[in-house]
């Protein structure tokens, strides 16, 4: 059984999704809330969630896109390709793949012109919770062996700002994401 899936996990997020925070007794759910809660509960370098109304801004422009666009169609690769074959052990249905596909790369390409168009980060100079929201979502497909960024050097330029900014933090990040890569390879 997944863990998500317990009647305890159930008493913090009856959604029964991840992440849930639990911090003294205070639950929080989604992964927006849960950063910008431990942002300003924290006190960490201002250019992570800016204090200034118009950076931050910014920030909440782009996270407030993320949840109908990078969110769902990096996620939507990453299930066609990964989660339903290995649940189902049905073959991956490549015209939906396909189509989810094309709707991610019409998000990376606004990625690129909206939010990378003058500026090393998605909300500015500096990297936020809106770089760390974004590349979490499009390291997805990387589970299923998917480099979604291999032809896009903007954002493989970004990326490894972000990772750059982080640090061994990263890897740490998405180590499930390489275990599921490097389960899914070993079954092909």
């Amino acid at each position: 059984m997944c863990e998500h899936r317990t009647p305890e996990f159930t008493k913090l997020n009856p959604m029964q999704k991840v992440p849930v925070l639990v911090d003294k007794g205070f639950v929080l759910t989604e992964s927006d809330a849960i950063l910008k809660y431990l942002v300003t509960k924290h006190n960490v370098a201002d250019h992570w969630y800016p204090r200034q109304p118009e950076r931050r801004a910014r920030v909440d422009e782009y996270t407030a896109w993320h949840h109908t666009n990078t969110r769902p169609h990096s996620a939507k690769v990453f299930i066609l390709e990964v989660l339903i074959p290995g649940q189902t052990g049905s073959p991956v249905d490549e015209v939906r793949l396909n189509r989810a596909l094309s709707q991610l790369d019409d998000t990376l390409d606004k990625l690129e012109s909206m939010f990378l168009r003058r500026q090393a980060f998605l909300c500015g100079d500096d990297v936020s919770v809106a770089d760390l929201l974004a590349v979490c979502e499009l390291m997805q497909p990387v589970g299923g062996g998917r480099d979604v960024l291999k032809l896009r050097p903007q954002l493989q330029h970004w990326k490894s700002r972000v990772q750059s900014a982080v640090g061994e933090s990263f890897d740490r990040a998405h180590s499930v994401v390489y275990g599921v890569r490097d389960r899914h390879r070993a079954k092909l």
